[in-house]
């Protein structure tokens, strides 16, 4: 625990971006990175290769392999968040993985096929939750989870810790992301007891890294 706050790891949601048009780009994952904070981004493929793109890429999109060489000018020890917006990736992602040496990292968002692929080929894989999702046998084979909420305000409590309980690790979805306000999933979070899980197990994905520093690590 820090200053008596609950221990989290902040990741940032395509970067430490300061404004919309800075998402997935090459300025707010520098910024990012080099505030000591690890990343979500998304992956697609475009012209036979690996790109960061939310949407439908373009020429213009950065590339995987740009961003693992950012990435490991830092502390490539921070966390990355792989959000898989396109099937038949795997190899590829593997190989960037296996080549740069990455650990602290995990895929996430693929269909239930791919998810299958992601798994049989090693890689580290956080499994969906939410009000739509639920638990089943691909959680004993992952990492952990990727903890969302569309429509509910408060925290999940009860899954959890049972989660962190069972040795997982979770990222939780910062209600902002979807366009709702955070203050009472985050009181949740801060109310939660850390004596039962480990201090890397447990991160939160924002929009809004310097907000989220001075409520969790009083920054």
């Amino acid at each position: 625990m820090i200053n008596g706050v609950i221990d989290m790891i902040l990741i940032s949601h395509r970067g430490y971006w300061l404004n919309p048009s800075e998402k997935n780009s090459m300025v707010a994952f520098k910024r990012s990175f080099s505030q000591g904070y690890g990343t979500e981004t998304d992956i697609r493929d475009f012209n036979g290769e690996l790109v960061i793109s939310h949407d439908i890429p373009n020429e213009r999109c950065m590339s995987f392999e740009d961003f693992m060489k950012l990435f490991i000018l830092y502390d490539d020890n921070l966390p990355l968040a792989l959000n898989i917006k396109s099937d038949g990736l795997s190899e590829k992602i593997f190989e960037y993985i296996k080549f740069y040496k990455i650990e602290n990292y995990f895929c996430f968002d693929m269909s239930v096929p791919e998810t299958i692929r992601y798994l049989d080929a090693g890689l580290n894989v956080f499994v969906r939750r939410s009000e739509y999702e639920v638990d089943n046998d691909l959680f004993v084979s992952s990492k952990g989870v990727w903890l969302d909420n569309f429509y509910q305000e408060s925290l999940d409590e009860k899954n959890l810790m049972s989660y962190l309980e069972s040795g997982k690790k979770v990222c939780i979805v910062s209600p902002e992301l979807h366009r709702r306000d955070e203050k009472l999933m985050w009181a949740n979070i801060r109310a939660l007891s850390n004596s039962t899980y480990r201090s890397e197990q447990l991160m939160l994905c924002t929009d809004k890294l310097e907000k989220a520093g001075e409520v969790f690590y009083g920054q």
